[in-house]
């Protein structure tokens, strides 16, 4: 079967893509993983329907795409997780496969995810791509929600987009968790999610074009008093989210969907809590600092 990339995004054609006659169980070529990331280049988002694959293919299919995360924005300890280093577990189990109590720490900590965010922008060298893997899915909820921030940046007027060219944000998971009132970190988890500075502007590296880089991770913008800072982010998070850029993923078992950290937020959205939902995420790493990349 011959690959096929079609739009899927009912509100636009330049957004989300479904990509069809790929088996990634059977190895990707060169070849093919270059028209993957030309259509990550258009679409930003794409859908893989009916990837039966275990943790080793997944992290091989992505490793066509540079190199490789480890799971170091986890806050489960060693002992306690049940996935490799090279696999993010997105789920709300422990590691004998049990769905987390309600009040359990992990799970606290992972509520995060329902926030609008985009991987790894807490970390130095942030994220290009996650690709998330449906193993087991609850029967209502939990969609994956997912921002166009290259349409909201062209969407902003003059005046806003000079205003923002030039800043510099700091992003950390203590921020974002602390949205939520989880601030019960260890010494040892604050000094590794310490703030690192975003550029606010991102410029694709491939296809040159502008966008926004926000994320319930960033708390501060250098410079700026904290209150106007977090009012000015709130602002462009609610800006960048409006219906019209968003686009809501409903899974099914098996499907794998990728996007690109750098031009897109996302979030999860509420489910049973009581249901198993068993996600993999692989994450491929950018190629430097924001601050060391054009602008």
């Amino acid at each position: 079967m011959a690959l096929t990339i079609r739009p899927i995004n009912p509100r636009r054609d330049d957004f989300v893509a479904e990509v069809t006659g790929l088996d990634i169980a059977a190895g990707v070529s060169p070849e093919l993983a270059a028209e993957i990331e030309d259509a990550m280049d258009r679409y930003a988002v794409l859908v893989l329907p009916d990837q039966r694959i275990d943790d080793d293919q997944q992290y091989a299919f992505s490793t066509n795409f540079g190199p490789m995360e480890t799971a170091t924005g986890d806050i489960a300890q060693q002992a306690d997780r049940r996935l490799s280093m090279d696999i993010n577990d997105i789920s709300n189990l422990d590691r004998n496969g049990k769905v987390l109590p309600r009040d359990d720490r992990r799970r606290l900590f992972g509520l995060g995810n329902m926030l609008w965010h985009t991987d790894s922008s807490f970390k130095p060298t942030p994220s290009k791509y996650s690709l998330l893997s449906a193993r087991v899915i609850p029967e209502e909820g939990g969609n994956t929600e997912f921002a166009d921030m290259r349409a909201a940046w062209d969407a902003l007027d003059p005046k806003t987009q000079a205003e923002c060219l030039d800043l510099v944000a700091e992003h950390s998971q203590l921020y974002s968790r602390g949205s939520l009132g989880f601030d019960q970190f260890t010494d040892e988890e604050r000094a590794k999610w310490q703030p690192v500075p975003q550029r606010l502007v991102r410029r694709h590296p491939r296809t040159g074009r502008l966008n926004l880089y926000v994320a319930s991770h960033a708390g501060a913008i250098r410079g700026w008093p904290v209150p106007e800072a977090r009012m000015f982010l709130k602002d462009l998070t609610e800006h960048a989210t409006q219906r019209e850029f968003v686009y809501a993923h409903r899974w099914r078992p098996h499907d794998l969907v990728m996007w690109d950290n750098r031009v897109v937020m996302h979030r999860a959205r509420r489910y049973d809590h009581t249901k198993q939902r068993d996600m993999h995420r692989t994450t491929v790493a950018d190629s430097a600092p924001t601050l060391e990349q054009a602008r």
